[in-house]
């Protein structure tokens, strides 16, 4: 059963609506200007911004004092972005622009210096308008914080927008930016991609500069690229990759760009399915339907589609483990000063790291090891694993996580995201592509992962799926349910 994308109104600029690949090409042909697109992000962002409260700090100014400099960069690196407005997620640091982490510790923060990934994409020619709301130190999936409140959904904002790289996503859907990074530890930008209709990227550790500065070998939490497009993510990815001496775990960028792996998709491809992860993971069965209708629309082009999946044997606790040594490394070192804020969920996620014992550690890393290896022959015979990358649709913003899933009691506040633990926990590439709509209208997004380091293999399937949905990929007006209910 074929889905339409329900209607919708944009009323947001002809500039606002371009695909970042146009605009980066109108760019670079002189027929837009930096300096136009700048203005009409601020115009967007000014029209939308009290009902989605999703750039939650905004820097204009900075990006145009920075795109009088562009002409001294190099302008034939794969990636070039030519002067397009950004959005980078309030976790990293961009020099003399307030940097919160979402936390009340950190609300007059203001850093002198860039985090890495920063420099690379201003490198790149990117032109950083906004920083992006995220829940407390990125912890949850529904985006929310002391200093900025909630950000809300587009299709509907009485809904949450996902998390933790919710402001991202919904500046790509409102068109307020053409791009936007994002980060990823439990789904934190697969999660809102598919809650907001847009395209999230979870590339495979090492390749998009890494995670936090201060554990620079850890492959948990990592950058991604956020997109309203496959083929805008690609670029975004192109811009973002490449070796450097300040990330341990950086990769050397490929010979091919992933862009060409997008343009060369073909629906030709082998999917394995497994709605469930082999019984790992609940979903409502709407959520099922639309998936299982989106991959047999593929399969009417060509694609194989097998059910099938490995064993997910240890996965559960290898992931809670590796999760809870970040939280215990990083906000679990800030000061108690800044500690003292912490929402709950956060402080208890810091306390499980502290109380890990060796034998958790060894058994969290043998066991990665050996899902690694059967997740890696299992894509000897397939291209891709699809699941869902999250069992249910948006929940009302006033509620942080769901203790039910069709029916199924979720034990702690992150069992609802259990689809997202098998990529990170695996060092594996995943994205979510927009695959349908629930009946009232909020986006479903499907997540498919590919083989190691098999980035442009996850993005050329996407592609192909998105070019056989054909959902659409333009932005969209936040208005249309707010309190209709």
């Amino acid at each position: 059963m074929k889905q339409n994308r329900p209607v919708t109104t944009f009323s947001g600029s002809d500039l606002c609506a371009l695909s970042a690949r146009k605009a980066v090409k109108l760019l670079q042909s002189g027929e837009i200007s930096t300096s136009e697109l700048i203005d009409a992000s601020q115009a967007r962002t000014r029209a939308v911004e009290d009902t989605v409260n999703a750039v939650v700090t905004t820097c204009f100014d900075r990006a145009r004092e920075k795109a009088q400099s562009l002409n001294q960069l190099d302008s034939t690196q794969a990636g070039w972005l030519a002067g397009l407005p950004i959005g980078i997620k309030d976790l990293s640091a961009v020099s003399g622009v307030r940097t919160t982490m979402g936390t009340q510790g950190l609300a007059d923060n203001v850093p002198a210096e860039n985090d890495p990934i920063v420099d690379i994409l201003e490198n790149k020619g990117g032109l950083v308008v906004g920083k992006t709301n995220t829940p407390e130190m990125g912890a949850g999936a529904n985006t929310f914080n002391a200093v900025f409140g909630a950000t809300r959904n587009p299709w509907d904002s009485r809904k949450n927008a996902g998390g933790s790289s919710g402001g991202a996503a919904v500046s790509l859907a409102t068109g307020e930016v053409w791009l936007s990074h994002g980060s990823d530890l439990a789904g934190s930008l697969r999660t809102p991609a598919a809650y907001c209709g847009v395209v999230g990227m979870r590339p495979s550790p090492g390749r998009a500069f890494g995670g936090p500065k201060l554990m620079g070998f850890t492959a948990e939490g990592i950058s991604g690229p956020m997109a309203r497009s496959v083929g805008d993510c690609a670029l975004f990815l192109d811009a973002m990759c490449g070796y450097d001496e300040r990330a341990p775990l950086s990769l050397p960028a490929p010979d091919e760009t992933f862009q060409s792996a997008v343009d060369q998709a073909d629906p030709n491809i082998r999917i394995a399915y497994a709605p469930t992860l082999d019984g790992f993971g609940a979903l409502e069965p709407e959520i099922e339907q639309i998936m299982r209708s989106a991959l047999e629309q593929l399969q009417g082009e060509g694609a194989r589609i097998e059910e099938a999946c490995p064993s997910m044997e240890g996965l559960n606790d290898s992931y809670i483990t590796l999760r809870a040594m970040t939280w215990a490394a990083l906000p679990g070192r800030a000061p108690d000063a800044m500690q003292r804020h912490f929402k709950g969920t956060l402080a208890e996620n810091i306390e499980v790291g502290r109380q890990l014992t060796i034998d958790q550690v060894l058994d969290a890393n043998l066991n990665r090891t050996a899902l690694y290896h059967r997740m890696r022959e299992f894509l000897h015979h397939h291209d891709v694993l699809a699941c869902p990358v999250v069992g249910l649709e948006p929940l009302d913003v006033e509620i942080e996580f769901p203790t039910h899933v069709n029916g199924e009691k979720m034990d702690t506040y992150i069992d609802w995201l259990r689809f997202s633990f098998l990529a990170t926990t695996a060092g594996l590439p995943a994205i979510s592509v927009p695959c349908g709509f629930t009946s009232s209208g909020m986006p479903v997004g499907i997540q498919l992962i590919g083989p190691p380091r098999g980035d442009a293999k996850v993005l050329a399937a996407g592609r192909a799926l998105e070019q056989v949905l054909d959902l659409g990929t333009g932005p969209i007006d936040p208005f249309l349910r707010h309190n209709t209910g």
